[in-house]
């Protein structure tokens, strides 16, 4: 792959909403994705992701927190345990550095911060803030690039899971259909913490089938 050498690429892993390109674009160009009451304020360079792509990542997902913006409801993370074995299904965007800090600073209400992505590289995962996404992970490289996504700072095992909303999952799944059938897209979610025990089979398969 040739890109300009005027910007600076890194991969943006997604495994949210985000995993929904429509969704994610609402980051790049402002706005508000359907099922949510937020507006974006999109990034300062609103040029679109040169590239994107199908990744998995060895955390796990699961789904914890209230976010006003999605019925006050459940929304996506990733523990900070890798695990060769767990599946994360991801999408990846080839954007620029600035444009990554500026999605994660929209992840965090605008809050104000700078990474060190060399530092990051070297550490595997690096807190910056104490907020809902102010842990910066590194996922190895890809096509020359690296690969990075966001989380929370507090591992899986200290949260209490949350049910997310009809409408975010909604999105995931949406996202998740341009690659993966509703059999894979079902036998994929029902065990994710948040969902497990908290959809029922039936009240899962009919989100996924409303999609």
């Amino acid at each position: 792959m040739i890109v300009s050498n005027s910007k600076d690429y890194i991969w943006y892993a997604s495994y949210g909403s985000n995993i929904n390109s429509e969704r994610f674009l609402c980051y790049i160009k402002g706005g508000s994705p359907k099922g949510s009451t937020r507006v974006e304020a999109g990034c300062r360079d609103r040029s679109l992701p040169i590239d994107e792509s199908v990744f998995i990542i060895n955390y796990p997902l699961y789904f914890a927190k209230r976010a006003k913006g999605w019925n006050a409801q459940g929304v996506a993370f990733i523990g900070l345990k890798q695990n060769p074995s767990t599946i994360t299904y991801s999408k990846k965007y080839l954007v620029t550095k600035e444009q990554f800090l500026d999605i994660v600073k929209q992840e965090n209400n605008g809050i104000e911060f700078d990474i060190n992505f060399e530092d990051v590289k070297k550490t595997g995962s690096k807190d910056f803030r104490q907020s809902w996404y102010g842990n910066i992970l590194y996922l190895g490289e890809e096509e020359g690039y690296p690969i990075f996504t966001f989380t929370s700072p507090t591992d899986m095992d200290e949260v209490i899971f949350e049910k997310p909303s009809h409408e975010y999952l909604s999105t995931i799944i949406k996202g998740l259909r341009v690659e993966y059938s509703n059999k894979v897209i079902y036998e994929y979610l029902h065990t994710k913490p948040g969902i497990k025990n908290y959809y029922s089979n039936e009240e899962l398969e009919s989100v996924i089938h409303s999609v």
